[in-house]
């Protein structure tokens, strides 16, 4: 979590972001975390990182408690109704900027990479109108789908 800003959005408010960069993890198994922590609430995020197995969501839990740290210091944010608009995880360089080699059949070199990669989260204070109004109508329309299985 090197570095920290925050940038200016429209009417909705601010984004507050914290970075990890040059993580000793590869990106595309960070993705699989960043998408599933991405348009939560960081408290149901935090909760979801605690528990999940896989070795990105350490990285990840402390990357999100540091952005909500951040959006902690102004002091007009209510850091409960704040949610997850971005996590990503892009490439980064490869471990000292070069391959590795391990032993081949019949005498060989196999050239394998140690990637890195460059965690990102932003959070965002919910809209007064449309926090509560998401979190109903969608668990309603999963209650319908599941309705019109279960008669078919």
């Amino acid at each position: 979590m090197s570095d920290t800003t925050e940038t200016m959005t429209g009417n909705q408010g601010r984004d507050y972001m914290a970075k990890h960069r040059f993580a000793r993890i590869t990106a595309r198994k960070a993705g699989r975390i960043a998408d599933m922590i991405r348009g939560r609430s960081v408290n149901e995020a935090l909760e979801l990182l605690q528990f999940t197995p896989n070795r990105g969501a350490s990285f990840y839990m402390k990357v999100v408690k540091s952005a909500v740290a951040n959006a902690s210091m102004d002091e007009s944010v209510n850091v409960n109704r704040l949610y997850i608009c971005d996590a990503r995880a892009d490439v980064g360089p490869l471990l000292n900027n070069r391959m590795r080699f391990r032993p081949g059949p019949q005498g060989r070199a196999m050239p394998f990479a140690k990637r890195l990669s460059h965690l990102t989260v932003k959070v965002r204070e919910f809209a007064e109108e449309t926090a509560p109004a998401a979190k109903s109508s969608a668990g309603k329309s999963s209650a319908k789908k599941g309705d019109s299985k279960k008669a078919s």
